[in-house]
C-alpha cells in the first residue's frame, strides 16, 4: 500500500472560539439545509400513488422516482470531502443547497415521468452533500466536551425526519397537491443557504491542504460500483433477483468496479475516497456498528407500516400516528445522551445500553399477533426509539472524534456511506425475507388445516362457521379461509424477522467495550 496523501497543515493548539450562541446558530444553519434533504428522502413516498395518476405510470415505473434519488445520493456521498477539499466547504456546501432548490422547483413543475425522474437524480446528486458536510462542520464548532452533544442533536435531525416525512408529506398532498412537497424546499431552501453563507465559514487549515491531479479512474469506479450497485438493491426484489439476467450483469459490473476503485484508492496518490482511514479502528468499529444500527432501524421502518396496514388493517394515517412515538423516544434519549456527555460521562455503557433496549423491543415485537392492541405496538417502538437514541450519536462521536482535523471532512463521507449501506441492505434484505417466510410459513399452515381447525378460524358475528361453510363449498368460506391464512402467515413472518433483529442487536452490546473513549477534556490522571 503506497503512503496516502499527506495534506500540508499548520499544527496549532485546537482553540474554538464560537460564543455559544454563535455555535448554536452554526448549528441551526447546517442542520436546517440537512433536515431538508433527509426529510425529503421520505416524504414523497406517500404521494406516488398521486404522481402516478399525473404521469399514467405503473407503479414499477413510479418506483424510479425513489430510486433515482437514491442512487445519485448515494453515489455522491463518498465524494463530498474531497470535493469540499476542492472548492471549499462552505462555497460546497451552499452550492449543494442552492442546486437542491432549484431541483426541487424543477421537480414541482415537471410534465413527464422522464422529467421528474432526472430531476430527481439532481435532487439527490446536490443533497448527498449537506449530511456529511453538516457533521464535519459540528464536529469542528464544537469543542471535544460538547461534540457527543452536537451529536446527538445533529442524530434528532437525522432520526425523527424520515418519521415525519409520510406525515407531512400526506398532509401536504390532501391540502394542496403533490408539487407541493417540492416547492415548500424553496424558501426553507434558501433560508437554509443564506444562514450558511452568513454564518459558517472554513477552517484555515482547509486553505492549506495540497491538492494532486484529478482522480478521473475513481470517480469512474466509484460512479459505476456505487450507481450499478444502488439499482441492485433497490430493484432487484422487484426481477426475483438473480433469476433475472440484468442483475446478474448488473452486481458482476458492480463487484469489479469496487474492486479496481479499492486497489486504485489505495495506491493513488490523491484518491476521491480515503480508504486508508478505515485503518484506523476507532474509526473502523463504530461505523461497521452503524451498518447493523440503521439496517435494523431503517429494514423496521419499512416493515412495521406494512403490518399495521396489511396486517392489521390500519389507515395509512393511522399507522403514521402508531409509528410516531418512536420519534420522541429517540429525541428523549439523544437529549439525555447530550447532557450527560456535556458533564463529561462516559457515554460508552450507554451504547450497550442502547443495544439492550432495542434488542427487546425487537423481542417484544416479535410477540405480536393479529389481535394485538395500540399499546402494545406502541411501546416496543419507543423502546427502539429510546434505544436508537443511545447508540447513534454515540457511535458518530466516537468515530469522529477520533480523526485528525484534516480528515474530518473524508470521515463524515464515509460515515454517511455506511450509514446508506445498512439503510438500503435493511430494507432490500428484509423485505426479500418477508416474502420468503411468508410462503414458508404459508405452506405450512395450509398442510396443518384440517375439518377440526377450521373452527378456531372462525370470525365473531360472521354467521356460519368456517368449517360449515368450507364442508358446503361455500365460495365465500374459502375465500376467507385463504385470506386469513395468508394474513396469519405474514404474521408468523413478522414474527421471525424480529426474532432475528434480537438476537443481531444483542450480540452487539458487548461492542461497547472495544469503543475508545475521548480523554481530551478529562484530567490528566482520569485519562489514564
Amino acid at each position: 500500500m503506497s503512503a496516502t496523501p499527506k495534506p500540508i497543515v499548520h499544527e496549532t493548539h485546537e482553540v474554538h472560539e464560537f460564543s455559544p450562541t454563535r455555535k448554536w446558530i452554526i448549528a441551526f444553519s447546517v442542520m436546517l439545509g440537512t433536515v431538508l434533504e433527509v426529510l425529503d428522502s421520505s416524504i414523497v413516498n406517500v404521494s406516488l400513488p398521486h404522481m402516478q395518476g399525473s404521469f399514467s405510470a405503473s407503479v414499477d415505473e413510479i418506483a424510479w422516482v425513489i430510486t433515482s434519488y437514491l442512487v445519485a445520493a448515494g453515489i455522491m456521498i463518498p465524494m463530498t470531502g474531497w470535493l469540499a477539499e476542492r472548492f471549499g466547504r462552505k462555497r460546497y456546501f451552499v452550492a449543494s443547497i442552492t442546486m437542491f432548490i432549484g431541483a426541487s422547483a424543477l421537480c414541482g413543475i415537471a410534465q413527464s415521468l422522464n422529467q421528474i425522474v432526472f430531476f430527481r437524480l439532481l435532487q439527490g446528486a446536490a443533497g448527498a452533500a449537506m449530511m456529511p458536510l453538516s457533521q464535519a462542520i459540528l464536529m469542528e464548532t464544537f469543542p471535544p466536551r460538547e461534540q457527543a452533544m452536537a451529536m446527538a442533536v445533529w442524530g434528532i435531525g437525522m432520526m425523527v425526519a424520515p418519521i415525519m416525512g409520510p406525515t407531512v408529506g400526506g398532509y401536504i398532498t390532501d391540502a394542496w397537491s403533490w408539487r407541493w412537497n417540492f416547492y415548500i424546499n424553496v424558501p426553507i431552501g434558501g433560508l437554509a443557504a443564506f444562514m450558511v453563507y452568513r454564518f459558517v465559514d472554513d477552517p484555515p487549515y482547509m486553505r492549506n491542504l495540497r491538492r494532486a491531479a484529478v482522480d478521473y479512474l475513481g470517480i469512474l469506479c466509484l460512479f459505476v460500483s456505487l450507481g450499478v450497485g444502488e439499482i441492485v438493491i433497490e430493484r432487484g426484489e422487484r426481477a426475483d433477483w438473480f433469476q433475472s439476467p440484468w442483475v446478474v450483469y448488473c452486481t458482476a459490473i458492480a463487484i469489479i468496479s469496487l474492486v479496481v476503485l479499492i486497489y486504485h484508492e489505495l495506491h493513488t496518490e490523491d484518491p476521491v475516497v480515503d480508504l486508508s482511514i478505515l485503518e484506523n479502528m476507532n474509526f473502523t468499529l463504530p461505523v461497521s456498528l452503524v451498518i447493523f444500527l440503521t439496517f435494523t432501524l431503517y429494514g423496521t421502518g419499512i416493515l412495521n407500516p406494512i403490518f399495521l396496514q396489511e396486517v392489521l388493517g390500519y389507515t395509512a394515517s393511522k399507522a403514521g400516528l402508531v409509528m410516531a412515538p418512536r420519534g420522541f423516544g429517540t429525541m428523549f434519549a439523544m437529549i439525555i445522551l447530550g447532557v450527560y456527555a456535556r458533564r463529561g460521562g462516559d457515554i460508552r455503557p450507554l451504547v450497550g445500553f442502547g443495544f439492550i433496549l432495542v434488542g427487546f423491543a425487537m423481542w417484544a415485537m416479535s410477540g405480536l399477533n393479529l389481535s394485538s392492541d395500540v399499546y402494545r405496538i406502541v411501546w416496543p417502538t419507543v423502546l427502539q426509539g429510546l434505544g436508537t437514541g443511545l447508540v447513534f450519536p454515540g457511535l458518530s462521536a466516537a468515530a469522529l472524534s477520533s480523526m485528525e482535523k484534516f480528515k474530518m471532512g473524508r470521515a463524515a463521507s464515509l460515515y454517511s456511506v455506511t450509514r446508506n449501506l445498512g439503510a438500503a441492505i435493511g430494507t432490500s434484505y428484509l423485505t426479500t425475507l418477508l416474502i420468503h417466510r411468508q410462503q414458508v410459513n404459508q405452506s405450512y399452515l395450509v398442510e396443518h388445516i384440517t375439518v377440526f381447525t377450521l373452527p378456531r378460524l372462525q370470525m365473531p358475528g360472521r354467521g356460519p362457521s368456517l368449517a360449515q361453510e368450507f364442508a358446503m363449498g361455500h365460495k365465500h368460506g374459502i375465500m376467507m379461509l385463504y385470506g386469513m391464512v395468508e394474513r396469519q402467515a405474514m404474521m408468523l413472518s413478522f414474527n421471525d424477522i424480529y426474532r432475528i433483529l434480537c438476537v443481531l442487536m444483542l450480540a452487539l452490546v458487548p461492542t461497547f467495550l472495544f469503543l475508545k473513549r475521548d480523554t481530551r477534556n478529562l484530567p490528566a490522571e482520569a485519562a489514564h
